[in-house]
């Protein structure tokens, strides 16, 4: 997997892909649809869980007797809702570093054999050629296991849709910590400030003040040096790096490629001290 993802060679195939993805997938509603922001969740993840669970279910049916209608019902399920779960995936691949992307390619290929098997597999069952179906079937789920231990590299060695952010907070010690004093803090401006080494924005609005940590969720983008943005009546910072857009009165993730809320610590103001403390 190391040597995938410094396969350069690769990026020739995932530069073109990624331009037609990019250029299929414009609407911005559509984008963030697919990278789960109504959820404040990756939408990818979920969605793989009905074809995963359909084509396991098929292949345990297929060592049964007596069991091929289920079987091919649940083998034309699966095959069918890889299909949307596939195009959330490109959507969150085309917003991936370099070295994610070639690792993402391999994951997208081993998934697409999979998804011809298995669409082989239906035809097969579907015409009563139902030992075809088995041994397309069987396949598929070999191919699809495959592109399962790529994606699982994919996410917890690569960090590929994984909140980039939460791991600021294993470093930050219990209790409560001075941030400065609130008649300080001008309004409705971004700041900067650090707990125990950990890099926070404040941002204040009359008297509430928000601390987050600056770490943008999707690529650890530094939200300290975005913008502020009014999206829907509510103060947005906007991430430098890939436009991940989060409110700032709650950290909500409004636009993509983040499908990951921003963390937000809770404050109090003590003596005219702002405070903030781990959720």
């Amino acid at each position: 997997m190391t040597k995938v993802e410094q396969a350069s060679g690769l990026d020739r195939v995932g530069d073109r892909l990624q331009r037609g993805v990019l250029a299929t997938l414009r609407p911005q509603w559509l984008k963030d649809l697919l990278h789960g922001v109504p959820l404040g969740h990756p939408l990818h993840p979920a969605l793989v869980q009905v074809p995963v669970g359909s084509w396991i279910s098929a292949a345990i049916l297929d060592l049964m007797p007596g069991q091929q209608r289920a079987a091919t019902t649940l083998t034309t399920v699966g095959t069918v809702s890889a299909v949307p779960a596939a195009v959330a995936g490109l959507n969150d691949w085309a917003a991936l570093a370099p070295d994610q992307r070639r690792v993402g390619l391999t994951h997208a290929a081993a998934n697409t054999v999979a998804l011809a098997c298995y669409a082989g597999s239906v035809a097969a069952r579907l015409t009563g050629r139902h030992r075809l179906g088995k041994m397309l079937g069987m396949a598929g789920l070999s191919a699809a296991s495959m592109g399962a231990y790529i994606g699982g590299h994919l996410a917890y060695k690569q960090g590929a849709q994984v909140s980039q952010s939460i791991s600021d907070l294993h470093l930050v010690s219990p209790g409560w910590h001075a941030l400065g004093e609130l008649a300080s803090l001008p309004q409705r401006q971004l700041l900067t400030r650090e707990i125990d080494d950990v890099s926070v924005i404040l941002y204040r609005h009359g008297d509430d003040v928000t601390v987050m940590l600056e770490r943008c969720p999707h690529q650890s983008g530094p939200l300290g040096q975005g913008q502020v943005q009014e999206v829907d009546g509510h103060d947005c910072v906007v991430c430098p790096w890939h436009g991940s857009t989060f409110r700032l009165n709650g950290g909500e993730v409004v636009h993509g490629p983040s499908g990951n809320d921003g963390q937000v610590l809770p404050t109090r103001i003590r003596d005219g001290v702002l405070e903030a403390r781990l959720p």
